[in-house]
């Protein structure tokens, strides 16, 4: 994980400029729809004094026009922003040695069958909708990610009720990197789901327990940590037989059968699954289908949404964003590694 002062330094010189620059362009927008606006709240109010009705209207609406202009010239500037800071801070995350270059497209997000493919949420998803996505490299991993929000129908109520709304990752094992020992090695299927939210993912328990799915209890885990071997780089000093409860504690885990449980959920991935909860204080769903990774992340709020009335010169809310998608980073590296 980079220092916070590297990244720091990297704002300070990189990223600072361009939103002075953006904040100059948000500040003459706003300065002259709030003109525009006070202009024509006089311009009716003066008419509507001297009751010239009909002159009203023409006088205001090319105001109006001229308005509605301005709206669109602040539309296109929540656009940009995302996208111009979003590669500045993909330039830093990729400038590691084990990663490969990072792509980024604001508009495109990941397939619907790819999503459903995971097997974390059992739902037809008739409102599909995403943004940002960004795919790359990591070691032997190539992923893919992007925001989603996803709803269904409620069965009780004429709405459409939150099946997901976050971020959703897909990952998969370079089947050269495992060679021969792709078949053995990575068979199986493991499921993590948050335990608060356990009511409601009952249509995905019971699918994958069809499945020949079954629990994994916290003796699994601790008999998995008591006899890996591997520390964990960089935590030599984490007690092993901690993270079996703490596991049992957060997530509900189940596996099928066949599955070799210590490959797929060793004490490295518990670590690193049970970081990414306490850095994010956000929950967290994982299943590992023979050589492929899904990670969702719960996020309430769309990510690194530009403010209008308001400066967006902060660097912790630069930096809120870059933690998020570094953490993941830092897990599919994790996952890499151990694999």
């Amino acid at each position: 994980m980079r220092r916070v002062d590297e990244f720091r330094l990297f704002y300070n010189h990189t990223i600072h400029p361009e939103l002075i620059r953006m904040e100059r362009v948000r500040k003459r927008l706003l300065f002259l729809l709030t003109i525009s606006a006070m202009a024509i709240a006089v311009v009716i109010i003066v008419l509507l004094y001297f009751q010239a009705t009909m002159l009203s209207f023409f006088l205001v609406l090319p105001f109006g026009f001229y308005l509605s202009y301005l709206l669109y010239r602040i539309q296109q500037f929540r656009l940009k922003f995302k996208p111009n800071v979003m590669n500045l801070i993909l330039d830093f995350v990729d400038n590691s040695v084990n990663y490969g270059t990072l792509k980024y497209e604001s508009k495109r997000k990941i397939e619907k069958k790819r999503f459903l493919a995971s097997q974390i949420f059992k739902t037809p998803a008739p409102q599909y909708t995403g943004e940002d996505y960004i795919s790359g490299k990591i070691g032997e991993l190539d992923f893919e990610l992007s925001e989603l929000n996803v709803r269904e129908y409620s069965k009780v109520r004429s709405r459409l009720n939150y099946v997901f709304r976050g971020i959703f990752l897909y990952a998969k094992m370079n089947q050269k990197s495992v060679g021969e020992f792709l078949e053995t090695e990575l068979l199986g299927e493991v499921l993590i789901l948050p335990k608060k939210f356990k009511p409601y993912l009952s249509k995905s328990i019971r699918s994958f327990n069809l499945k020949g799915g079954h629990p994994v209890d916290v003796e699994t885990l601790h008999t998995i940590n008591l006899y890996d071997e591997h520390p964990i780089i960089g935590k030599e000093d984490v007690n092993k037989e901690m993270l079996a409860v703490e596991m049992n504690k957060h997530f509900l885990i189940y596996a099928t059968e066949g599955t070799d449980i210590a490959k797929k959920l060793s004490s490295a991935m518990q670590h690193t699954i049970l970081n990414f909860r306490e850095r994010t204080e956000n929950e967290l769903y994982v299943s590992f289908i023979k050589n492929e990774i899904y990670i969702a992340v719960t996020e309430p709020d769309d990510i690194l949404e530009p403010y209008v009335f308001r400066s967006n010169v902060s660097f912790e809310l630069i930096y809120e964003f870059y933690e998020e998608i570094d953490l993941l980073m830092s897990m599919l590296e994790d996952f890499d590694n151990a694999n």
